[in-house]
């Protein structure tokens, strides 16, 4: 799963990270990638986000890197999973330049172990600019990331890239990855904003030895509040022999 929580704040104005929790839950994942955790934030009752989340779910690996830090107030990514994992990488990614102040991005990368395989995952937020995206994209994908030797095989590259399919930071990593919603379903569902979603906003995507069973945006009723994003969630298999099974239930796919 990849979900954009937004602080953990609800469309309705509740500051829940249980609730965000409990939308994770209905979906049953392995692992998750989150975006927008407060960490010791005062504006969010000075919680460790990433850490409630994890311990509601049971999950106990959890990896968050911060983007953005005030003093001993941090705001940033995770990635959360029930697997052995360790990390292999975070760090910062290109701003938007001399003429524009943006918010900083960040990104971490995972290596995790299921069923004695072992799984690259790398999760990041882009940023709102287009040539603030691009710069972000070229970094990721440059030999300290994505085109790093250990992280081309059985690798999930997920988040929030504010990219439109069609979009050229969307076509630089589609050429390399497989977008795993568009290999899965006839119509790919948007997760943004999540009381009438229109943008086709985050993604996964996957290397060519994982395999695709299902994916699509979880619309449950909880999730439509929990917060202004809709989570994605894709089914894979490891060996990558799983042909991609495509379902119009409401693009929600059943784990």
């Amino acid at each position: 799963m990849t979900y954009n929580v937004r602080r953990c704040l609800g469309t309705d104005g509740v500051l829940s990270p249980e609730r965000i929790a409990r939308v994770i839950a209905e979906c049953d994942a392995d692992i998750v990638a989150l975006q927008e955790l407060d960490v010791r934030r005062l504006r969010s009752g000075g919680v460790d986000q990433a850490r409630v989340i994890g311990d509601c779910l049971g999950l106990g690996s959890v990896h968050f890197h911060p983007a953005l830090q005030i003093e001993d107030e941090l705001y940033g990514d995770a990635i959360l999973t029930r697997a052995p994992s360790r990390l292999r990488k975070f760090g910062f990614l290109p701003e938007g330049g001399v003429l524009r102040r943006s918010e900083p991005r960040g990104a971490l990368w995972v290596e995790l172990e299921l069923d004695g395989v072992p799984i690259q995952v790398v999760n990041t937020h882009f940023g709102l600019g287009r040539w603030e995206r691009r710069a972000q994209a070229a970094a990721l994908l440059s030999e300290d990331w994505l085109g790093h030797p250990d992280c081309r095989a059985r690798c999930i590259f997920a988040g929030d890239l504010n990219s439109l399919p069609g979009g050229g930071v969307y076509r630089r990593f589609a050429a390399h990855m497989r977008d795993a919603q568009a290999r899965a379903a006839r119509r790919p569902a948007p997760t943004f904003p999540s009381w009438r979603p229109l943008l086709r906003i985050d993604h996964v995507f996957v290397s060519a030895d994982i395999g695709i069973r299902q994916a699509g945006v979880w619309r449950s009723q909880e999730a439509r509040v929990a917060s202004d994003h809709l989570p994605l969630v894709a089914e894979l298999e490891l060996d990558g022999s799983a042909e991609a099974v495509s379902s119009d239930r409401q693009a929600v796919p059943v784990l």
